[in-house]
């Protein structure tokens, strides 16, 4: 009897899932750089495109080596089904423009990456979308914000950059009574540590960009759900528009997904480490960290989340102190990036939420003095060093 890939460890989905080998038997995935693919007669296009028959059409609908990405992911995530994009804000868009339509209703949580930010406040209204923000941690927000013609629930979590946590099955629940659709970012937990569809989301988004290429290569996301949903919702948009992701770089998020278990473990016990230190530090405010009892929603994360993540913000109180610390690290680089192999720090204020105005960066706490770090591989001592250096700086 042939075995199931559902029921196989996450270790064994992440090298094994979504494997297609070609005649040839090739050990690593096959590159497929081509943007169309022929047929053996006339019929046989015609069948293809009426979807009669199997295979693929052209680059921009499907590709051999970004359909194991594609499936690979879906298995990781317990999804029915996945699709690629080239970004990860393209999708974000595509999962929020395929679920509204003009005179719909949007609630989102009010942290959000700052072109998250733009794509609600700015680009959806011109098309007639009806924006509310919320406090994502506030269930009786949610409840109240709800319209009648609410069609679309979305939230980060752990949110950018202050590692906001929502309960994400009790806002699923709100969104269902509500005839809503659960959009989840769920790039800074990993699909690792965090399974929003397990807890009730209808759709999960991710930046591929971030831990499943790791390594600072290439571009791309996903966008992941029910079958039904994501054809009803997604299939012609995705056709039609061409946010589509690049067979190599589908190939190298593909290779990256084989050691993002190994690579993701191993970021969040060396954020732990430097988020302990940071925390220590008589110079910072504040810490925040997903793996810490004096997370403010330490509660719900040990509920949905079963590890801390590489992603720490901590408070030195003005922009001044903050722009010393990032000057005097000397192994941390300062970069705008996250979930690299390489450690990395920013100034969100001046940098990821730059275009957000600054009464909605107070609205969220982000004031100056934050930094938001992204924990690598490097040595957990090694890291302690640098940064304790830096903010004795500071």
């Amino acid at each position: 009897m042939a075995e199931d890939p559902r029921d196989w460890n996450l270790e064994t989905k992440l090298v094994r899932g979504g494997l297609m080998r070609t005649e040839y038997g090739e050990i690593s995935e096959a590159l497929f750089l081509t943007q169309s693919f022929a047929y053996d007669s006339a019929a046989a296009a015609d069948a293809r495109f009426a979807g009669e028959a199997p295979g693929f059409i052209y680059q921009r609908f499907g590709n051999p080596t970004t359909q194991m990405f594609e499936d690979r992911l879906a298995l990781l995530e317990g999804a029915e089904l996945c699709r690629a994009t080239s970004s990860g804000m393209s999708a974000v868009h595509v999962a929020l423009t395929g679920l509204l339509r003009a005179g719909d209703h949007l609630v989102a949580g009010r942290a959000l990456f700052g072109s998250c930010r733009w794509i609600i406040s700015e680009w959806l209204p011109r098309f007639g979308v009806e924006v509310t923000y919320v406090d994502a941690t506030d269930l009786e927000a949610w409840k109240n914000a709800v319209r009648p013609n609410t069609r679309c629930f979305l939230v980060e979590s752990p949110a950018n950059p202050l590692l906001e946590v929502t309960a994400i099955g009790a806002v699923a629940e709100i969104a269902r009574a509500a005839g809503a659709r659960l959009v989840v970012d769920n790039v800074f937990a990993t699909p690792v540590f965090q399974k929003p569809l397990a807890l009730g989301a209808d759709i999960v988004v991710y930046s591929a960009t971030k831990h499943i290429d790791g390594q600072g290569r290439v571009l791309g996301g996903a966008i992941l759900g029910s079958e039904a949903l994501m054809l009803e919702a997604y299939k012609d948009i995705l056709r039609h528009t061409g946010p589509a992701l690049s067979p190599f770089n589908a190939w190298v998020l593909l290779k990256g997904l084989e050691t993002l278990d190994l690579r993701v473990r191993r970021q969040s016990d060396n954020a732990a480490v430097v988020a302990d230190a940071v925390a220590a530090h008589a110079k910072v405010r504040k810490t925040v960290y997903c793996g810490r009892p004096d997370h403010p929603q330490a509660a719900i994360i040990a509920n949905q989340m079963s590890g801390g993540g590489n992603v720490l913000a901590f408070d030195l109180g003005s922009r001044e102190a903050a722009w010393r610390f990032l000057d005097a690290l000397q192994i941390v680089d300062i970069s705008n990036n996250l979930g690299d192999a390489k450690s990395m720090a920013t100034h969100p204020c001046t940098t990821t939420h730059r275009s957000m105005p600054a009464e909605e960066r107070e609205a969220i706490g982000l004031t100056e003095g934050w930094v938001r770090m992204s924990v690598g591989l490097e040595s957990a001592v090694d890291l302690q060093r640098d940064v304790e250096r830096a903010l004795d700086a500071a």
